[in-house]
């Protein structure tokens, strides 16, 4: 990619910049698509809860108001939010000049992802009830895999693009990654696109909280 990025197609200055041009908006379009798709990943998440909830056939929505365990759910919500505010705060940062900023706050959002990972994948092996037992049970069952999907893709790509941070700063240096070459606006059109999905996580994660371990 650095190569093409760079070079184009062997053809004029003006063809190469409409490739990158082209780049960067290709980055752009298929993050927020990519954001997209989640939405209605968790809208028929969304739909399905309120939808066994309303119907509660045979009194099974929720018997003897099973809930799965709450300590587990906050630290799952409070470390996804807190990785996603460490790629909105390192961005920032970024945009003001700091690239170490970005990194120390890449690497710490990273850290957090981790937890939230771990915990809800441990709380899925220690839940008080089986996954068909009620409706309430079978959409949780969802929603714990569902969101174990959603911490993979957001610490792969946080992982990914701090890997690509490290290797452009030993070729470029910690002043090329906010300069205006080729691979640097590629990079940080990433980093742009990895800042919205891990902002987008944070929130659903938050709002998925609410709905299954307060409502």
């Amino acid at each position: 990619m650095t190569k093409t990025l760079n070079q184009g197609y062997e053809s004029t200055p003006e063809e190469a910049e409409f490739e990158l041009r082209a780049h960067i908006g290709s980055i752009w379009s298929g993050g927020r698509l990519f954001i997209g798709m989640y939405t209605f990943l968790i809208a028929s998440l969304v739909f399905a809860y309120f939808y066994l909830r309303s119907a509660n056939n045979g009194l099974l929505w929720r018997p003897h108001h099973v809930t799965a365990p709450t300590h587990y759910g906050w630290v799952v919500m409070l470390a996804t939010v807190a990785t996603g505010l460490m790629a909105v705060v390192g961005r920032r940062r970024l945009r003001g000049g700091s690239v170490l900023d970005w990194q120390v706050a890449g690497w710490t959002g990273l850290i957090t992802g981790v937890i939230a990972l771990i915990v809800q994948i441990w709380e899925l092996s220690s839940l008080p009830f089986y996954p068909g037992s009620s409706g309430y049970a079978s959409t949780f069952i969802g929603f714990g895999v569902f969101n174990i999907m959603t911490l993979v893709v957001v610490i792969f790509w946080v992982e990914t693009t701090l890997a690509r941070s490290l290797r452009l700063r030993r070729e470029l240096g910690a002043p090329g990654l906010l300069s205006t070459s080729a691979v640097a606006q590629s990079w940080r059109a990433n980093v742009a696109a990895m800042t919205y999905f891990a902002g987008f996580a944070a929130v659903s994660g938050a709002f998925l909280f609410l709905m299954f371990y307060q409502m």
